[in-house]
């Protein structure tokens, strides 16, 4: 009776291990068969959605000109404003943002099918930080001295069709940027340089001018 027992107990146990065995077997293909399902599911919507022309794309497309034009043409940037010279800033970076992503080569004129054309229509400048004798001791009595200034600088950019002029994209971009006006000691309040706000403001206008064109480089050649 003991051996008996002893066997019925061992069948228990084995049956036992054989039916945990085979739910956790059941439960894996059970778990594998719904994840494959669901990214089944998920493709077929991806692909549905590119199918329908809805916008959605499956991973990096290649930027390319409005219309698929490889040649441009860029002349220099107008310049709208009083300030002499900052239109090649905006020219230069623009031809250097093209050139290095490759998207069209930079032709002339009569080679190019499109012209890119870019204004640079203002730009302001305005005093955002003042001193007055409680901050500046040596300052005149009632004087007050600029100790920062903000430039603000507006462009428009477009590309245009040279066989019938058609404007085929357009764009303003906007920028600011602040920097300090001379910093005058007390011992030589009149002796800063003449030369500084403007050399000051030409580079803080190339540096925009790199934002900028950024900008609108990726803006021009986004695909949608």
């Amino acid at each position: 009776m003991k051996i008996c027992s002893e066997i019925t107990h061992s069948t228990a146990v084995r049956n036992r291990h054989l039916i945990l065995e085979l739910g956790l077997q059941t439960g894996y293909l059970v778990a594998v068969n719904l994840s494959k399902r669901l990214v089944f599911l998920s493709l077929a919507f991806i692909f549905a959605l590119i199918g329908s022309g809805c916008g959605y794309h499956l991973g990096f497309r290649p930027r390319k000109l409005p219309g698929g034009y490889d040649q441009v043409s860029i002349p220099v940037f107008k310049n709208q404003t009083s300030e002499v010279g900052i239109e090649s800033y905006f020219t230069n970076e623009m031809i250097r943002q093209l050139a290095r992503s490759g998207v069209a080569r930079v032709v002339g004129k009569n080679e190019s099918p499109v012209t890119l054309e870019g204004i640079v229509e203002d730009i302001v400048f305005e005093r955002s930080a003042k001193a007055t004798q409680n901050e500046i001791i040596h300052l005149p009595l009632g004087a007050v001295l600029t100790t920062e200034y903000r430039v603000l600088v507006t462009t428009r950019v477009r590309l245009r069709r040279n066989s019938d002029n058609k404007v085929l994209w357009e764009s303003v971009f906007q920028n600011e940027r602040a920097y300090f006006a001379p910093q005058l000691g007390s011992a030589g309040l009149n002796s800063a340089n003449a030369l500084y706000n403007q050399s000051a403001r030409h580079q803080n206008i190339a540096k925009m001018a790199v934002d900028m064109m950024v900008e609108a480089h990726d803006r021009l050649t986004e695909s949608f």
